[in-house]
């Protein structure tokens, strides 16, 4: 993991202005999915309460000095309203086209960050004070647009991936979280540190601080008559009924809705409802069933059973908490 480094308060102080929008919070698990070798993000909860904990500056410093590795969410649900917008690219040209937009971006005097990742890079444009998350995405698809750059989803099996990436969040979601920079990722065992400035936490921290934000108007100059560019924008979702038990009896199956992506050892590998139900698990496998005893199933980011039920309109019947 390298030399261990010391976070000062005013280190957590930036930090917290810089990248936290809300209190809510993920943790990059330590030890790899024995199966799948990979780090999966969870919501940490208060043993024996199962609350979830809200983020705090011991967290932060955590974090830091690599202690532990956090995500961020994009989106504060009170506001609807961003600190920051984040460009994600981990394909083969990921770095090339993160430079055509950090170009694309300078031209309209954007001074964006660009930070190193396990398979790419993260490209970071701070804002003077929250704006509208979807005005943050409507910028930056435009740009996409204008460079004729590949977005994930959008018809593209790889792409660039913009946080936030949703425009906005109903109650009791939580959008989806970004790796916060400056930790060390785990599944790496390393500091992926901003282009720009020597790799120690205060080269990095004076760096960001010298950038400009992008204040709110000229944020609206930028996006004014535009809209989210139509091969990008999401389709409207209709929703599938569950389809029918195969089993006998009343008896909840998970396999009777949800889709296996493919087969680890001894289990089927597949979207975690509760997951997709707030725009996480991009991936697709974050749910783990025994293909043996298929009513046995756990969500390796965390979601509890009663989630992932209620997420599929299965809620537990209130008679099984007696």
């Amino acid at each position: 993991m390298g030399l261990k480094l010391s976070a000062t308060p005013e280190m957590v102080r930036r930090f917290h202005n810089l990248f936290v929008n809300r209190r809510a919070y993920t943790i990059q698990s330590m030890r790899p999915h024995p199966e799948t070798g990979r780090h999966y993000y969870y919501r940490p909860t208060r043993k024996g309460t199962g609350e979830p904990l809200a983020l705090t500056a011991e967290t932060i410093r955590q974090h830091l000095e690599g202690e532990l590795t956090i995500a961020a969410y994009a989106i504060n649900p009170r506001t609807q309203r961003s600190k920051w917008v984040a460009i994600d690219a981990d394909y083969r040209h990921a770095l090339e086209d993160l430079l055509k937009l950090h170009c694309e971006l300078g031209r309209d005097g954007v001074e964006a960050a660009l930070e190193k990742s396990k398979r790419g890079a993260h490209l970071w444009v701070f804002f003077e004070k929250p704006v509208l998350a979807r005005e943050a995405r409507i910028y930056v698809l435009n740009l996409a647009a204008r460079l004729s750059l590949p977005v994930k989803g959008a018809g593209w099996p790889e792409g660039i991936e913009v946080f936030p990436r949703q425009d906005e969040l109903r109650e009791g979601e939580f959008g989806s979280a970004l790796r916060a920079p400056l930790g060390i990722h785990r599944g790496a065992g390393k500091r992926y540190w901003f282009y720009h400035a020597d790799y120690t936490l205060e080269a990095q921290f004076r760096y960001l601080a010298g950038l400009r934000p992008v204040s709110e108007e000229d944020l609206g100059r930028f996006v004014a008559g535009k809209t989210i560019p139509p091969q990008f924008a999401a389709p409207a979702k209709s929703p599938e009924p569950p389809r029918p038990f195969a089993s006998s009896g009343n008896e909840f199956r998970i396999l009777d809705y949800v889709r296996p992506k493919r087969k680890v050892g001894r289990n089927y590998v597949a979207r975690c409802p509760s997951c997709a139900a707030t725009g996480r698990d991009t991936s697709g496998d974050n749910l783990s069933i025994s293909i043996d005893e298929p009513l046995k199933y756990k969500c390796w980011a965390g979601c509890t059973r009663e989630m992932i039920r209620e997420a599929l309109g299965r809620p537990v019947p209130a008679r099984r908490y007696a």
